[in-house]
């Protein structure tokens, strides 16, 4: 259930973020002619001069011009984008819920274990930390299963516990950083893309049309800020996330320790040696 309310939300997300620019590049292009109407400007022969200026624009309009006008490649750069936005924002969200500190390390184990250490029921919080499976428990399980070989030992067993609960989560918020580093590629190559039609009209002699070289070269732009606009947020939320996780990390070794402070100065009983018999001891 809670991976179908995290997809919903990633879902609502990325359509609000992808309907919300194209609804304000149509507004503005909407507004742009009723501006030039106004203006009352004429040409020398009479003619309105607004009427050519909004000739010109109404071949550029909005965003879905400048998504679907920019070729094949383009137009897969841009769907490459939006998918990375998608994918940011739903690893974001399950990022979030994730290493809430009510999944990472339940209060109601934190009591549990603490009512069995008081009373010496090593077995009883074992129990507790198998009932309750999360990143605590399996730290506490780790150290509870050396309690016979010392503290030492304890202490060295949390530590590689909590490095392996630590990589868990790594390997989940990193993909957050995959998103990140691949919005300004995808923005990149949509530049390149978009630079390589640029000198292709130039080659073939439309050096002289000044608004269709700003209008190409306009279009290479705008696969730049996208790929920016989904990493900056992004690089911003991962760093975010993984120092919290980290801290939460530490903060789940610093209560396992207190809980195993009462055996730190339990000693390791040797091994008997085997009896030997008088009758087979060397004479």
């Amino acid at each position: 259930m809670s991976k179908i309310k995290k997809s919903l939300m990633a879902f609502a997300i990325a359509a609000g973020a992808c309907v919300a620019p194209m609804a304000a590049s149509t507004a503005y292009a909407d507004e742009a002619p009723a501006a030039d109407s106004g203006s009352g400007l004429t040409n020398a022969d009479g003619s309105s001069a607004s009427g050519d200026s909004t000739a010109k624009k109404s071949g550029g309009g909005g965003f879905y011009d400048i998504v679907f006008g920019s070729g094949i490649v383009g137009m897969l750069l841009w769907f490459a984008l939006f998918g990375d936005g998608v994918l940011a924002i739903y690893f974001c969200i399950d990022s979030m819920i994730l290493i809430k500190p009510e999944k990472l390390m339940p209060q109601r184990l934190i009591d549990q274990v603490q009512k069995a250490m008081s009373e010496g029921d090593i077995v009883a919080a074992m129990e507790a930390c198998q009932n309750t499976p999360s990143a605590m428990s399996n730290i506490l399980l780790a150290a509870f299963q050396h309690v016979e070989e010392g503290f030492d030992v304890i202490q060295e067993a949390v530590t590689a516990a909590s490095d392996l609960e630590q990589e868990k989560l790594m390997q989940r918020l990193n993909w957050i950083s995959v998103c990140s580093n691949l919005g300004p590629s995808l923005g990149l190559l949509g530049t390149v893309q978009g630079m390589i039609l640029t000198f292709e009209k130039l080659s073939s002699g439309a050096a002289g049309d000044a608004s269709a070289l700003a209008s190409a070269i306009g279009q290479a732009l705008w696969t730049t800020a996208g790929g920016l606009i989904v990493s900056i947020p992004s690089n911003a939320a991962f760093y975010s996330l993984r120092n919290n996780a980290n801290r939460r990390i530490l903060r789940m070794s610093a209560v396992t320790m207190e809980f195993l402070n009462g055996l730190r100065n339990v000693e390791v009983a040797p091994e008997a040696e085997e009896a030997v018999p008088v009758d087979q001891m060397p004479a």
